[in-house]
C-alpha cells in the first residue's frame, strides 16, 4: 500500500520551478537581494538573510549566554523556594507524629 496519493488531473502547479545552470548562478544572484517573500492571509512578509560578522556573532553568543543564565537563575530560584516548604512539611509531619503518640498515651 502506498502513502502517496495520485495528483488530481485538473490541478496545475502554482508556480514553475526556476532552473539555474551552474555557470549562471553568480550572475543570477548579482542583481537580487537575498530575500524571500511569503504570501499569507494578512499580506506578504519579507525575510532578509545576511551573513554575520565577528561582532554580530559575539553579540548573538552573548545574548544566548545571557538567556541561558537567566533561565538557570529562574530554575535555581524555584528549586531554592521549595527547600523551606519541604522542610516545613517534614517538620509538621514530625510534630504531628509526636503529638499523636503523646495523645495516644493519654487516651
Amino acid at each position: 500500500m502506498s502513502d502517496q496519493r495520485p495528483a488530481p488531473q485538473g490541478e496545475q502547479p502554482r508556480s514553475e520551478p526556476e532552473i539555474i545552470l551552474p555557470g549562471d548562478r553568480d550572475r543570477w544572484q548579482e542583481g537580487r537581494a537575498r530575500a524571500w517573500l511569503f504570501g499569507g492571509q494578512q499580506g506578504s512578509h519579507r525575510i532578509y538573510v545576511t551573513r554575520l560578522g565577528p561582532f554580530s556573532t559575539f553579540l548573538l553568543i552573548a545574548a544566548a549566554g545571557l538567556a541561558t543564565a537567566l533561565l538557570l537563575i529562574v530554575l535555581l530560584g524555584a528549586f531554592l523556594l521549595w527547600i523551606p516548604i519541604v522542610g516545613l512539611v517534614i517538620a509538621i509531619a514530625i510534630v504531628s507524629g509526636l503529638l499523636r503518640r503523646y495523645f495516644q498515651r493519654l487516651g
